[in-house]
């Protein structure tokens, strides 16, 4: 009866001592870990993946447009699974606010098009560009950096070459207000009419006393008045890596026409990508800030040519 009572007591013992308890603790918070959470881990994983298919924003390539020629590619929102059940399991939270969304660049590039013309953005992308090509026009060219400056835009400036060896000053001035700078040719030439020879020359020289000047080498060429062969947006892309730019809507300020007549004209061809060309002129002075404040009343951002031509995304990702 004593051994009998003595080995009862030993067993107690042993039994609530504490590593076996906290053995016992441990082995049933692992089952409760292994068996409920494993359905509820793929229950999430499919909601997850459920989710993926419906919300996500997949890439769209560069393409060749018959009427705007090389169009660049928009870059994608999708949910990445994988993060956000990771995300999930930290916040304890199960809620689309835990997706974790990531950008993915498109397959087909605007570089991989080859030697193309772009007249505009991608029409997905709620950008547009307010790009001002000078080769004369001084007077408003200090009102205009004004009126960027204070609504906080900056744009892309494509210069001739002859005017900055002209007005150095004045070229590193519109660099030092940290606006993107691009290549308008030497002369102020029709291209069209130029041989490849006297293209290199243009837009070579041009390069040269840019760089020289503002320590800025373009990779944008604007040929004037819109004029171009193919051998000049060839030379362009080839020799000296530069995509030609053209335009969308034309702010035709060049004529002097009346404020509103022009601000209507853009308001009526102004839209996700669009390329608006401007010069420094009294009616666009005058009318740059009306137009700069009705994009941004339609939801786009003023911004740069490159920026308008890139893939990157300048949105928050979907329920963000």
């Amino acid at each position: 009866m004593v051994v009998s009572m003595g080995w009862v007591f030993v067993l107690m013992n042993v039994v609530t001592s504490q590593p076996v308890d906290k053995y016992i603790s441990v082995v049933k918070h692992d089952s409760a870990m292994v068996d409920r959470p494993l359905d509820q881990d793929e229950d999430l994983r499919k909601q997850v993946e459920e989710w993926k298919k419906t919300m996500d924003q997949k890439p769209q390539d560069a393409y060749l447009d018959p009427v705007w020629k090389a169009t660049p590619g928009y870059n994608g929102w999708v949910i990445d699974v994988e993060e956000t059940l990771n995300n999930m399991e930290k916040t304890g939270k199960e809620g689309k606010e835990q997706i974790v969304w990531r950008e993915v660049e498109p397959n087909v590039k605007l570089e991989s098009l080859g030697a193309h013309p772009i007249y505009r953005g991608n029409q997905s992308k709620p950008v547009v560009s307010f790009m001002v090509n000078v080769a004369w026009g001084n007077k408003e060219l200090g009102q205009i950096l004004d009126i960027l400056d204070k609504e906080g835009v900056k744009t892309t400036f494509f210069l001739d070459g002859s005017w900055v060896k002209k007005y150095p000053e004045l070229a590193k001035e519109i660099a030092n207000r940290g606006h993107e700078i691009g290549n308008h040719a030497y002369s102020h030439p029709d291209m069209s009419k130029l041989g490849p020879g006297a293209i290199r020359m243009q837009i070579g020289k041009t390069q040269s006393v840019i760089e020289k000047t503002t320590g800025i080498k373009p990779t944008l060429f604007a040929p004037p008045s819109g004029s171009f062969n193919q051998s000049t947006v060839d030379i362009a892309h080839a020799e000296f890596k530069m995509k030609t730019i053209l335009w969308t809507a034309d702010t035709v300020d060049w004529r002097n026409p009346p404020v509103d007549q022009m601000v209507e004209r853009i308001r009526t061809r102004i839209g996700n990508g669009t390329l608006i060309l401007m010069h420094p002129t009294e009616s666009s002075a005058v009318g740059l800030k009306q137009m700069l404040q009705m994009a941004k009343q339609r939801g786009l951002t003023p911004t740069t040519v490159s920026e308008v031509l890139s893939t990157r995304r300048l949105d928050q990702p979907p329920g963000n």
